[in-house]
């Protein structure tokens, strides 16, 4: 009973038998009536030839002829006189029948025609008979034979349907149980780690929506753990870079048979404190992407002027980019401001990632462009231009990947760590909004960032 095979078996052997005894009694007793009634009309017409036939050859021994009649209509024979004599003969294999109350005999015996009633014990018909001028009252009963025949043949049937029945089963079982094995092998490998699963079960019913959707659990999985592979080897690629540098400088510092100038010592320790940063900026940003991806991230929406904040955000930025001498412009749909309903603190770092990228990339003496305009009633769009060298075609779908990094030589500035446009995709994704981006190698780029400007999490009455 272990196995789903063997309880299929079972299961459908179980009811088949439950059915079938349970049809043929339901049967027997619907139909009880019609079967005595159709038994009854059998022996009166088998009686009619038992007269006419003695009537015919007038046979001088009464008693042969009628154990000859009873071997021949297989029923049980009862001969009455009316003294209350009883002559019983019973056909081979038969048995003999119990005596017929009086009362039934008397009515036989005065000529009339009597079948059985339901306070008569077992089925039987009486015929009026006379024989040498003596009036006799005949019964037919029911053999036994005939029932253990008909007995013997609802049995046979029974077990013939049983047997092709299981015959059947076994093979249909094993047609539905083999898929589940297999599926059942795939999932154990999976749960090993072999991702090399692929179900060919070519099905149109749900075991074969459930292997198709194993295969395609399985490809997830197989993409989620390469994922994984990547993640690990670029945080250890982005940790290691500055550990080394700290460790080489640090010892370097420690070493007392090193002769180290003074501007060297400080800017060996420039470079720690750096490469520290460095560290730091990853490991927040990994913590942030991380509680953004979570269910628990705080999402405080307040009413606030965007272009405000994005103003508050130029100047927060503004050694990075008067060091370039890069001139930034805003503009803005209306004087009094635009008001957006958001998570103010998580765009604050949209604005500071984006517009950092565009500092970092754009070349001494260019140009960034920040365009907030409203599309729609009920959206705010921001552009954020640079007049870079642009991102190549086949970077501009991956941009936004963990740890991906376009073309290095595009900036002196390396201290990124491929996170920033990842997080924002990720802050703009839970404000139900979208960012995209467009670039010409040599020209620039844009990121349009569009929001709703009311964050759904607020109700509006």
């Amino acid at each position: 009973m272990r196995t789903l095979y063997v309880r299929v078996v079972l299961t459908f052997l179980a009811v088949i038998v439950i059915s079938l005894i349970s049809s043929l009694l339901l049967a027997l007793a619907l139909f009880q009536n019609d079967l005595n009634a159709t038994g009854k009309n059998d022996m009166i017409a088998a009686g009619d030839r038992i007269i006419r036939v003695y009537e015919q050859t007038n046979s001088p021994d009464l008693d042969a002829f009628m154990d000859n009649m009873a071997e021949l209509v297989s029923y049980t024979l009862q001969l009455y006189d009316g003294n209350g004599g009883m002559n019983s003969y019973v056909p081979t294999n038969g048995k003999k029948a119990e005596r017929i109350n009086p009362e039934s005999v008397h009515k036989v015996l005065r000529g009339e025609l009597y079948r059985s009633q339901g306070k008569d014990n077992g089925t039987f018909i009486g015929l009026p008979f006379s024989s040498e001028g003596k009036r006799y009252a005949l019964f037919l009963q029911s053999s036994s034979k005939n029932e253990i025949t008909i007995i013997r043949l609802l049995f046979t049937i029974l077990f013939l349907m049983l047997a092709i029945g299981s015959l059947c089963i076994l093979v249909a079982g094993r047609y539905l149980v083999k898929p589940l094995q297999a599926m059942t092998h795939a999932t154990k490998r999976l749960a090993k780690g072999d991702f090399e699963v692929e179900l060919k079960i070519n099905r149109g019913d749900e075991l074969g929506t459930l292997s198709r959707s194993i295969n395609d659990m399985a490809r997830e999985i197989k993409q989620m753990e390469r994922m994984r592979q990547d993640f690990v080897s670029n945080v250890s690629h982005e940790i290691q870079s500055p550990l080394t540098s700290i460790s080489g400088f640090a010892k370097a510092l420690k070493d007392d048979n090193l002769v180290i100038a003074e501007d060297d010592r400080v800017q060996c320790l420039d470079i720690i404190v750096i490469e520290s940063d460095r560290l730091s900026r990853l490991s927040n940003n990994l913590l942030k992407l991380a509680s953004l991806e979570s269910d628990h991230h705080p999402f405080e929406t307040e009413s606030f002027n965007l272009d405000e904040q994005i103003r508050r955000v130029i100047v927060a930025c503004e050694p990075q980019w008067s060091a370039k001498s890069i001139r930034v412009d805003i503009e803005s749909p209306s004087s009094a401001g635009v008001r957006i309903t958001a998570d103010q603190d998580q765009l604050n770092q949209v604005w500071m990632n984006l517009l950092g990228n565009a500092i970092k990339f754009t070349p001494c003496a260019g140009q960034v462009f920040i365009a907030i305009s409203r599309p729609h009633p009920h959206e705010i769009a921001v552009a954020i231009s640079d007049s870079g060298i642009g991102i190549a075609q086949k970077d501009l779908s991956r941009i936004f990947e963990r740890f991906y990094k376009a073309d290095k030589s595009r900036a002196e500035d390396q201290s990124g760590n491929g996170l920033g446009l990842a997080i924002s995709q990720k802050i703009v994704a839970l404000h139900l909004g979208s960012i995209e981006v467009k670039s010409t190698v040599g020209l620039g780029t844009t990121f349009t960032v569009t929001l709703p400007a009311v964050s759904p999490s607020v109700s509006v009455l």
